[in-house]
């Protein structure tokens, strides 16, 4: 099924099966142009708004708050007030405008899929390589171990890099998790590493998702459990590093340690978006990242949504390190680089071999709209069905393929550059062993200048 991500970049919505990747940076070469989209027409501006309206009175969770929502679009419809919007970026950011006031929900944002993301705030591309979410891990003086997570893409890609990661920073007498850069990602992740900070045992509830069922007023529950990992830090002190950029699935960890009285919470109050969502396409070009459920933790019987988290130690971001080394009676570092005594994890930079071949087929197939199952691990295959509308609708813009051009390693995809006929655009693809589909990325146009 369509997993319910939880990021800040919503760019991100656009990787419908199980993967989240930022949209790709493109490097030396002729610079790339997204494919050609249409200016937004009156006839067009009234279906998307009829369309998004509907769907906040059908999925939004709160349904008073989406009835609201919906009338307070449709009246500005009526008054006007989009007649000068032709531009599709424009029009994206005002509906999503006009829905915060009333809704205040930071998750919930109208998304033009023909626009370049932003070169800076929500949206924009990191500056940052990881793999599966892991930047990096090093040991520090005094057995102090160090990790840097920026993101917790689906327990495939994740656990068997975080995984090796942590093997290397076993046996530290402290454990420092750097939060400051995570933007999101899948509850199911968030609980691994959670689990490793805690003595084996049954598995708990970490939190609940209540999700509304389209078009009724009903809702269900959903537990992500803790479970067991290769090892344990229990009984070791965890410091963990938080920034205003933490969001969504990176303050869930944050969260859930600190209920948990399990780690140190060192830096900025987090950003305050806690409510899962999915992708609605809207027609046109358009979608809506609509979130259709909320978080409940079985300690608090609430979440972070608005307000963040608050940290035991609030310094600002830059000095959070600094101010976690001092409290373990070390002398305090500006950065990782300065205190690092080895690098003992970094991503992988170069494809995965012969993933540019699989992604050909893969665009082939997309092209056709035909499902080929024989392409994707048996546990893709459903999200890969389902995702297929929307992905032959985001691939018949492009005309043909003529190259792929590897540009990075990001969240554990194979980022490429995608040369068609009527423009460019980043796609990424994530493989198994077997080289079988795990995960590919929507088409996402290149940053602008690149």
């Amino acid at each position: 099924m369509i997993l319910r991500l939880r990021f800040a970049a919503c760019a991100s919505l656009l990787s419908l099966l199980p993967v989240a990747a930022s949209p790709v940076a493109a490097q030396a070469g002729p610079p790339p142009v997204a494919a050609p989209g249409k200016a937004t027409d009156a006839a067009t501006r009234q279906a998307v708004v009829e369309k998004l309206a509907q769907s906040m009175r059908d999925q939004y969770v709160f349904p008073d708050v989406g009835e609201q929502a919906a009338a307070a679009i449709t009246a500005a419809l009526a008054r006007g007030d989009y007649n000068a919007l032709s531009d599709p970026a424009a029009f994206a950011e005002r509906l999503t405008t006009d829905l915060a006031a009333i809704a205040h929900d930071k998750h919930l944002r109208v998304i033009s899929q023909v626009s370049a993301p932003p070169s800076s705030g929500p949206g924009a591309p990191p500056t940052f390589g990881s793999e599966a979410g892991i930047v990096r891990a090093d040991k520090l003086a005094n057995d102090i171990g160090y990790i840097d997570v920026s993101g917790f893409p689906p327990p495939p890609l994740f656990k068997p890099v975080l995984d090796r990661a942590l093997a290397k920073l076993k046996g530290s007498r402290a454990l420092i998790i750097d939060d400051r850069r995570n933007g999101g990602g899948v509850p199911q992740s968030v609980a691994y590493l959670v689990s490793y900070l805690l003595l084996p045992a049954e598995p708990a509830t970490l939190i609940e998702f209540i999700h509304r069922t389209p078009g009724t007023r009903e809702f269900k529950r959903d537990r992500t459990m803790t479970g067991p990992t290769p090892f344990s830090f229990a009984g070791v002190p965890i410091y963990v590093l938080t920034s205003k950029a933490t969001f969504s699935g990176g303050e869930e960890f944050a969260y859930d340690v600190k209920t948990m009285k399990r780690a140190t919470l060192v830096g900025e109050v987090t950003g305050g978006g806690a409510n899962p969502v999915g992708p609605v396409i809207l027609g046109y070009d358009f979608m809506v990242a609509m979130p259709g459920g909320r978080p409940e933790s079985p300690i608090t019987k609430t979440n972070w949504e608005g307000v963040g988290v608050e940290p035991d130690v609030k310094v600002p971001a830059g000095e959070a390190f600094g101010a976690a080394l001092k409290a373990l009676g070390q002398k305090p570092a500006t950065d990782i680089a300065v205190a690092s005594r080895e690098q003992v994890f970094a991503p992988r930079t170069a494809p995965i071999p012969g993933s540019d071949a699989l992604l050909t087929r893969i665009i082939a197939m997309y092209a056709t709209g035909k499902m080929d199952d024989t392409l994707f691990a048996p546990d893709a295959v459903e999200g890969a069905r389902q995702a297929l509308p929307f992905m032959l609708e985001q691939r018949k813009r492009y005309g043909t393929l003529k190259s792929l051009t590897f540009r990075e390693v990001m969240m554990g995809a194979d980022m490429y550059l995608a040369t068609f006929d009527n423009g460019a655009a980043g796609i990424g693809i994530v493989a198994d062993p077997q080289g079988r589909v795990l995960a590919t990325t929507g088409f996402m146009p290149p940053p602008p200048g690149k």
